[in-house]
């Protein structure tokens, strides 16, 4: 079982700048995939930012140049760095990863954070 903190959350005016981590513990062999979601109010969630192993960083089109996702050097923990803020990036936001406990071609692990909220005001 694989168990992720997450932190960074908080209330900015806009232009103003946060930066999220997620660490993962647990039974973990190997992480293939961290990434951040977040939901709006009313809205669906959607994927932010995604670090693959074996790709280059992936971002969703209204936050590139200004989102930047990294990882630690543990290779558990992920950051989302994010300048210029705007109001229409306030929602919980969800660190996810994907991959292995032990040895094997398929991932088993799949899991989510609790979500951190991020507000931003105009």
């Amino acid at each position: 079982q694989v168990q992720l903190e997450e932190s960074g959350g908080g209330s900015v005016q806009a232009g103003g700048s946060l930066r999220l981590s997620c660490t993962a513990s647990g039974s973990i062999y190997t992480i293939s995939t961290m990434g951040w979601y977040r939901q709006a109010p009313g809205k669906e969630r959607e994927l932010v930012a995604q670090r693959r192993s074996d790709r280059y960083p992936y971002y969703v089109d209204s936050v590139k140049g200004r989102f930047t996702i990294s990882r630690g050097s543990t290779l558990n923990t992920v950051y989302l760095q994010m300048n210029s803020l705007k109001p229409e990036d306030t929602g919980v936001y969800y660190c996810h990863v994907l991959g292995h406990s032990r040895p094997g071609d398929r991932p088993d692990i799949d899991s989510w954070g609790q979500g951190t909220q991020v507000t931003v005001s105009s």
